[in-house]
């Protein structure tokens, strides 16, 4: 049975590149630049690159970068876009939980909950970051973003409590710190409606810190996310949805 994110990607490319959440490309790549010393000799791979946004956005100003993801869907609107602007990418098509990629990569991105955390199990997850560390060299940075556990923590509102659980409303389990029966409705490419139930995990900053070290990661900066403006001005609190993760090995 295919899993509610593949489902979602299915056929949605077009579509999804105009969502609200897509909108903040250029300003997402611009702190992506400064972090990696405006160096286009690094070696630079996006994990779950979906329609290869900022794979194609870096590309564009000079930085050598593979896309991978798990969407064909996805990775041929990626391929499309960057046929049209005469950009020579590969767009490869694998699992984030199985790369084929051992110390070959410089930086490593993984943006708008491109893979993580939208796994099944908390095992899942963890093989994704695992595999990123697997695919970068020594002395490599890893930038991502992912939901932040604060927010639920701190918003009871949205979060029902587990008394409601049966009247198929959305319920946050505090125990694993996933939603559930979050229900999301969205159209298809040809204009068709789809309803598919997520199940996300949201991390709390001391757990991703635990992880990335556990990794071999030394150094593991976190932050607010700002969609479209990232900064590390931007102290994580309770109100940001995302937190921005900035790791060294």
């Amino acid at each position: 049975m295919k899993q509610w994110y593949e489902k979602l990607f299915e056929n949605y490319g077009k579509q999804y590149d105009k969502e609200p959440f897509t909108q903040g490309t250029k300003g997402e790549c611009d702190f992506i630049e400064k972090e990696i010393n405006y160096d286009k000799s690094l070696k630079i791979i996006d994990i779950g690159c979906g329609t290869g946004r900022h794979t194609i956005e870096l590309t564009k100003r000079g930085y050598s970068v593979t896309g991978i993801d798990l969407s064909e869907s996805q990775l041929k609107r990626a391929r499309e876009k960057a046929e049209q602007l005469n950009l020579k990418i590969d767009f490869l098509k694998h699992d984030a939980r199985n790369l084929p990629f051992e110390n070959q990569f410089d930086v490593a991105i993984m943006l708008c909950e491109g893979a993580f955390p939208l796994m099944e199990t908390d095992e899942m997850n963890f093989e994704i970051l695992k595999n990123a560390a697997k695919a970068l060299k020594n002395n490599a940075k890893f930038i991502f973003t992912t939901l932040n556990g604060l927010y639920p923590l701190f918003h009871p509102d949205d979060a029902i409590n587990e008394e409601n659980a049966n009247n198929k409303s959305k319920v946050f389990d505090f125990i694993t710190m996933r939603y559930y029966n979050d229900v999301l409705t969205f159209i298809d490419d040809d204009g068709n409606e789809h309803e598919v139930v997520c199940n996300e995990r949201y991390y709390m900053p001391s757990e991703i810190n635990w992880l990335l070290k556990s990794l071999g990661f030394k150094k593991v900066e976190i932050f607010g996310a700002k969609l479209g403006a990232f900064s590390r001005e931007d102290k994580l609190t309770a109100e940001d949805f995302e937190m921005l993760v900035v790791a060294e090995k």
